[in-house]
């Protein structure tokens, strides 16, 4: 029979609607991710006129921009492998782009991670700039130094590159460092002291290591890594692979249209996927 040909065995039934259930829930994924982008953009009122100039770096618009290209390709995969034509190959070839650049990026990390640490610290060096003036750098700032407990770049003293934590500022500020350097930032344990890291950078070491972590973030990043080398290895593994046992399972599909005479490459020479009827 038709379906014989089509599957010759029920390990391609099983393979199709693997694809179908994985392609459907990374759909629904994108479009959580893609909300989430849009309601945080919404909820910050970046759409607003004094404030759509700088839209360009909100991290929401990356969200926004990852959570739409996960359902595009997500729902091609999804419409491909249940109509079984172009789109399926479409979504095949797209699949093996990404998953050379990411080897490919991999490689390029690999080659210039002695060069890692220097982009690193520009990096935070321009977002501690930028520490009052950007709520979003702000939580990523304080959630790194309060979770790897580190305060600064290399050192708690690098915060005088801030004009407000600059010694040489005017206000109540002036040569301190953000409550997240602080070891105890509660005062009493109920009450965030945001004041708890006034004056520290006029302090040495000794006597600031009893109220602000004294290690930079650029360290702790590193310790950090190196501690968990091998679950991220094991998540880089696990990604691949998915994106791999994907590449085989759209292969086996698009071979057995090839030899059923399925692919309608005729009837669609110039309609990229067809919306299922």
């Amino acid at each position: 029979s038709g379906n014989t040909r089509q599957f010759r065995n029920w390990s391609d039934y099983i393979l199709k609607y693997l694809l179908i259930t994985s392609t459907l829930l990374f759909t629904v994924l994108g479009l959580v991710t893609l909300v989430v982008g849009l309601w945080g953009l919404i909820n910050k009122e970046s759409f607003a006129q004094e404030k759509i100039s700088g839209i360009g770096t909100d991290p929401m618009l990356l969200f926004m921009f990852l959570g739409l290209i996960l359902a595009l390709l997500s729902l091609m995969g999804c419409v491909g492998a249940l109509r079984e034509n172009m789109c399926l190959r479409t979504f095949s070839a797209i699949i093996l782009v990404l998953l050379e650049v990411q080897v490919l990026a991999v490689a390029v990390l690999y080659s210039l991670q002695g060069q890692i640490e220097n982009y690193l610290r520009s990096g935070m060096l321009a977002a501690m700039v930028r520490y009052q003036d950007d709520l979003d750098l702000r939580f990523i700032i304080d959630e790194i130094q309060t979770g790897l407990q580190c305060c600064g770049a290399d050192t708690y003293r690098d915060w005088g590159i801030n004009v407000y934590f600059n010694c040489s500022a005017p206000g109540v500020q002036a040569c301190g460092v953000p409550p997240s350097c602080c070891i105890d930032p509660l005062e009493n344990g109920t009450v965030w002291n945001s004041q708890c890291g006034v004056g520290a950078q006029q302090l040495d070491e000794f006597s600031a290591q009893s109220v602000i972590f004294l290690g930079g973030c650029l360290g702790s990043i590193s310790r950090w890594i190196n501690q968990h080398s091998g679950v991220i290895v094991m998540v880089v593994i696990i990604l691949l692979g998915v994106q791999i046992l994907t590449l085989f399972i759209t292969d086996r599909l698009l071979h057995l249209n090839v030899t059923t005479g399925k692919l309608m490459q005729k009837n669609q020479k110039h309609i990229l996927c067809e919306w299922p009827q």
